[in-house]
């Protein structure tokens, strides 16, 4: 058993420790990418656990927010501490300007339209004449007389001819025959 003992590699620290110590050691110029630190750490620990690439994602990620490690070009590099911070592409911010304190705040005001002055006249609009006389649109409908045909007699109906009803004339139906078969 003692054996086995001193042939175990050393217990893995923290992972932030680990992949601090590998950028370190790899020493590339341009940073070290995922792949190259992951197959450092696996040489000098030996056994990794099973979530180790999800356990580096994660690390990486939290010390490239907290500004422990510098993202560039999908390498990773341990940040200068005199170097300049590294902008992303695109345009530059703008430079922020202090926003000046108004001296007084202006008097609140209530929502909504506010109401009319009564005081000042409403202007009176002149009324367009179409030209013919009559009023523009659909005239009024006629009330229905209560008095039967309204106003119609039978004279009049007959010499206006028979009034058709409204609507579509019913389907005439054609008279059935009786077919004879014989023998």
């Amino acid at each position: 058993m003692a054996a086995t003992e001193f042939n175990k590699p050393p217990p893995l620290p923290p992972y932030p420790e680990v992949i601090i110590a590998a950028v370190d050691a790899l020493r590339e110029p341009n940073g070290s990418n995922k792949t190259s630190i992951s197959k450092y750490i696996e040489s000098k620990y030996g056994e990794l656990p099973a979530g180790h690439s999800q356990l580096l994602s994660h690390h990486l990620n939290r010390m490239k927010e907290s500004g422990e490690l510098v993202f560039w070009k999908n390498n990773y590099t341990i940040p200068d501490p005199n170097a300049p911070p590294r902008r992303g592409r695109g345009r530059p911010p703008k430079p922020k300007e202090p926003v000046p304190a108004p001296a007084a705040p202006a008097p609140a005001r209530p929502r909504g339209r506010p109401p009319k002055d009564p005081s000042v006249p409403k202007p009176v609009k002149p009324k367009v004449s179409t030209g013919s006389g009559r009023p523009r649109g659909r005239p009024r409908k006629m009330a229905k007389p209560t008095g039967g045909l309204g106003g119609l007699t039978e004279a009049t109906v007959s010499a206006a001819g028979t009034r058709r009803p409204r609507g579509r004339p019913p389907k005439v139906k054609a008279p059935l025959t009786e077919v004879s078969v014989e023998n």
